[in-house]
């Protein structure tokens, strides 16, 4: 699938990444391979018929760092249009049989990155699979964004062990190839890591305040590698990048420039 993208000043790519980076490219690609070679003609179909019982639908998939402006972005569409917008079940992050896994995740990454993200799996699984009340779904993340970023943070910045990223990786994978997690569109609301610092400061959500400055840098950068440079992992999807540095009325403007490419994802357009 061609890729659409409004891209500036792309980051200069490393062509020697760090080692924990090369076996996690390593384990993703070894486990892809033997499910590849595993699978059978009637695969695809299959799967079709495993997302909402045959239903078609056109998905589109917010992503962004913390505090990116995706929930002001799902909300504006949701105002303005008839499609259904799905949230990140944050709800259920935090409360789960009296538990909070999302802040102890941010207090002890080490400790709980492996039971969040485990859950996160599972519930965003839910997300893409649910039926729809509508003909288009708009979502805030995704299954991608959860491994491709979430999880790789974990395991890169050395806070999860490779066991546990391996098992995260094969479970994925098996999601991947049996079940239609499919995505039409991406809106990548490419945002600073200074900006998103800021305004997790303004909003004050009490897990956040324990967010420092490089870890939002971090996830800027797998954001960056996977949409921009699109070279860590498998991009699912035409990718519409929107500058969501700018304050309120210049990103609703920017969400009104781009509505027909947002509301229209089947619509194969090539680069800018």
């Amino acid at each position: 699938m061609g890729v659409l993208c409004l891209v500036l000043n792309p980051v200069i790519w490393n062509p020697n990444p760090n080692p924990v980076f090369r076996r996690a490219r390593r384990i993703q690609s070894d486990t892809q391979g033997r499910m590849r070679s595993d699978s059978c003609q009637t695969c695809f179909a299959q799967r079709k018929l495993q997302k909402n019982g045959g239903e078609t639908k056109s998905v589109i998939s917010i992503e962004g760092n913390i505090a990116s402006g995706k929930t002001t972005c799902l909300e504006y569409f949701a105002k303005t249009t008839n499609l259904e917008v799905l949230e990140e079940p944050v709800a259920k992050w935090r409360n789960i049989r009296g538990h909070n896994p999302l802040g102890l995740m941010y207090q002890d990454s080490a400790r709980w990155g492996i039971t969040l993200q485990t859950y996160i799996q599972l519930t965003m699984l839910e997300r893409h699979t649910r039926s729809s009340r509508s003909p288009m779904r708009m979502m805030e993340r995704s299954i991608h964004s959860a491994k491709y970023i979430f999880v790789e943070n974990l395991y890169r910045s050395g806070k999860m062990p490779e066991v546990d990223y391996a098992v995260l990786t094969e479970w994925f994978n098996w999601i991947v190839e049996n079940i239609d997690i499919s995505v039409d569109l991406i809106v990548y609301l490419r945002t600073s890591p200074e900006t998103c610092y800021k305004r997790l400061k303004k909003r004050c959500r009490e897990e956040e305040k324990l967010i420092p400055m490089e870890y939002l840098e971090a996830i800027h950068h797998l954001h960056e590698e996977w949409l921009i440079q699109q070279n860590s992992f498998p991009v699912p999807a035409p990718v519409l990048v929107i500058k969501a540095d700018n304050d309120l009325p210049k990103i609703i403007q920017q969400y009104e420039e781009n509505r027909t490419r947002i509301l229209t994802p089947f619509n194969k357009q090539q680069c800018l």
